[in-house]
């Protein structure tokens, strides 16, 4: 399997290459290791280069040292510019602002910042795109950039994206309630090894040492769904001494880092205590649905599972019914779904069945007339003709059945494969010790008249293209390679 390929798998789809592999080698396959490696560095180098950006010197309005956050009880403030600075990214202006006091939360434990907009006192509107935190400095990146100094005046109005902020925090609040649950059903070894909350997914990473089963996974499901509905009120202790949070049972965050004094959040003494500096709902219930996605590894001993509530889970939900309602449709309103299922994938299983003795058939009886076509020569017998069959695999017991009946076989079709043009080259076994000729050095020059390209081995070697129009060229040619 190619390091791209694998790549990919990782990228694009969650396949972690340890996983892969593992699959690959159950299947007789190796990876590519190398060319993995460096399609991933590849990549870095395109995200560092996507990423980099020009960041001016900070332009100081007040001289403030101390920034505050009230964005746990307030999500509108009055408050004083601190600095700004002009940043160029992605081609794009932007402009990051720092205020005396903000409802935006900053990027952190998972948690993604606050969106939203800030207001200037000559009635400017500029859009927040992100919060994120600067040596514990919370900076606002800002989408137009501002004009004139207008933050030299006065004050601003910072508010935040209310409904986007909703969303995050029933999706933190149900990340403590999943890591609780799991430990419920899997045990005390679970740990948090990583989480993503934003508005639209949770994502939670954790010690595990085997995939989790569907009655695990539904038994997890189930025991967050009965906290949502039994609607526990959040519980904040803001400045807890960190040997006391310890005491109480409290989980830490993976990669966060703690002082004397901590922040801990609770839903039910007896459920979920964690260390937590993110924003939470004041209750369970506002999570509304919890639903999982689902379940991969990660790393070695890693898992991850991905998860909706609220909007996304209900959005899901209808999703999953109206998927299923198609399929009730398609097969006739059937109320036993699964019997009809089964039955239609045994009734094509026997159609294939059949179909493949038919096809069969129609390779046999185009060999006997390929047979009939064959011109003897003193080194070779030659069978070269322009066919038509209805897949690639027809084509390949021909050329092989054709191989058994000569010795001394030089083939060469050119084949409409259900509407595609596609060379065949067989050597027969005798012909191929003269080395004479070589089955994929033809095939690669046959190909370049349908467009297309392909090899294999010195007795056999197929090609593919684009260009149905080229298979007679593919004839003329032939006939000027073998002389």
């Amino acid at each position: 399997i190619s390091g791209e390929v694998a790549f990919e798998l990782y990228d694009t789809f969650g396949f972690p290459l340890d996983l892969t592999s593992l699959i690959a080698k159950e299947q007789g396959l190796s990876i590519d290791e190398a060319g993995f490696n460096e399609a991933m560095q590849k990549q870095k180098s395109l995200s560092k280069s996507a990423a980099a950006k020009e960041t001016g010197d900070w332009i100081v309005v007040h001289e403030i040292d101390k920034v505050e956050f009230i964005g746990y009880e307030f999500l509108e403030s009055t408050s004083k510019v601190i600095r700004y600075r002009k940043i160029k990214q992605k081609d794009k202006e932007l402009y990051q602002l720092v205020l005396d006091k903000t409802p935006f939360y900053a990027e952190s434990g998972g948690q993604v910042g606050d969106s939203g907009f800030i207001i200037t006192s000559l009635g400017e509107k500029f859009i927040v795109l992100d919060t994120k935190k600067e040596n514990d400095t919370i900076i606002h990146t800002l989408l137009q950039s501002p004009k004139g100094g207008v933050f030299l005046e006065d004050q601003v109005t910072a508010v935040v994206n209310s409904s986007r902020r909703g969303l995050i925090m029933k999706n933190h609040s149900a990340t403590h309630l999943l890591h609780a649950a799991l430990r419920q059903v899997l045990g005390k070894h679970v740990e948090q090894k990583g989480s993503l909350v934003s508005e639209k997914i949770l994502r939670f990473d954790f010690s595990h040492f085997a995939a989790m089963t569907d009655e695990e996974i539904k038994k997890v499901e189930t025991i967050v769904n009965q906290k949502v509905r039994d609607n526990i009120e959040l519980s904040v202790r803001p400045d807890v001494p960190i040997e006391e949070a310890k005491s109480l049972g409290a989980m830490a965050l993976f990669g966060e880092k703690y002082g004397d004094f901590v922040r801990v959040i609770t839903f039910d003494p007896k459920f979920s205590v964690e260390l937590c500096g993110g924003t939470h709902v004041p209750a369970t219930g506002q999570i509304g649905l919890f639903k999982i996605l689902a379940e991969s590894s990660v790393a070695a001993g890693v898992r991850r599972i991905e998860a909706v509530t609220a909007e996304g889970a209900e959005q899901f939900v209808n999703e999953e019914i109206g998927l299923l309602n198609e399929v009730k449709s398609i097969l006739k309103n059937s109320k036993d779904v699964i019997s009809a299922a089964k039955n239609l994938m045994e009734e094509k299983h026997q159609l294939e069945k059949r179909l493949e003795v038919l096809y069969q058939q129609q390779a046999n009886q185009l060999k006997d007339e390929l047979v009939k076509k064959a011109i003897k020569s003193k080194d070779y017998t030659l069978v070269m003709d322009k066919v038509s069959v209805p897949n690639a695999d027809v084509l390949k017991n021909i050329a092989y059945g054709l191989r058994n009946q000569f010795n001394d076989l030089l083939m060469i079709l050119a084949a409409d494969v259900d509407g595609k043009p596609q060379v065949a080259v067989m050597v027969g076994e005798a012909l191929e010790k003269t080395n004479k000729f070589h089955a994929g050095n033809m095939v690669k020059e046959l190909a370049k008249e349908i467009d297309g390209g392909g090899g294999g081995q010195p007795f056999f070697a197929t090609a593919g293209g684009k260009n149905l129009a080229g298979l007679d060229k593919v004839l003329k040619k032939a006939k000027e390679l073998i002389g």
